[in-house]
C-alpha cells in the first residue's frame, strides 16, 4: 500500500477524519493501484469514480470499526453490542489496520 495514506482512527488521527482526510487517502490509493498520478482525459471520470467509490468505502468502514480501551473522548456514539458485556472498557469507533509497507 502507498506509505502516503495515514491512518484515519484514533489513536493515530486525534479526531474523527474529516471528509477531506478521506477523499485524500482514496486518491493515493486510486493513483498507487492505477499508476497514475493524474489520469489522462480518456480515464479521467472513470479515475474520478474510483476515488469517488474508495471515499464512500473507507468512510463506511470508518463508521463501523469499534476500539476498545480507547481514550474515552472518542467515544462511540453507538456502542458496539459486545461492548455492553464489559462497561469497563470504553469503546470508540474509527480504529483500521495500520497501512502495510510496500513490498520490495
Amino acid at each position: 500500500m502507498c506509505r502516503s495514506i495515514k491512518t484515519l482512527r484514533p489513536p493515530a488521527l486525534p479526531e474523527e477524519a474529516t471528509e477531506d482526510d478521506i477523499r485524500a487517502a482514496a486518491l493515493q490509493y486510486v493513483r498507487k493501484v492505477s499508476g497514475f498520478r493524474a489520469p489522462a482525459a480518456h480515464n479521467r471520470e472513470v479515475f474520478e469514480r474510483a476515488v469517488d467509490e474508495i471515499a464512500d468505502a473507507t468512510a463506511r468502514l470508518l463508521d463501523g470499526l469499534v476500539v476498545r480501551g480507547a481514550h474515552p473522548a472518542h467515544a462511540a456514539h453507538h456502542t458496539h453490542p459486545e461492548a455492553s458485556a464489559a462497561p469497563e472498557a470504553p469503546v470508540v469507533r474509527r480504529q483500521a489496520r495500520e497501512p502495510q509497507p510496500d513490498a520490495v
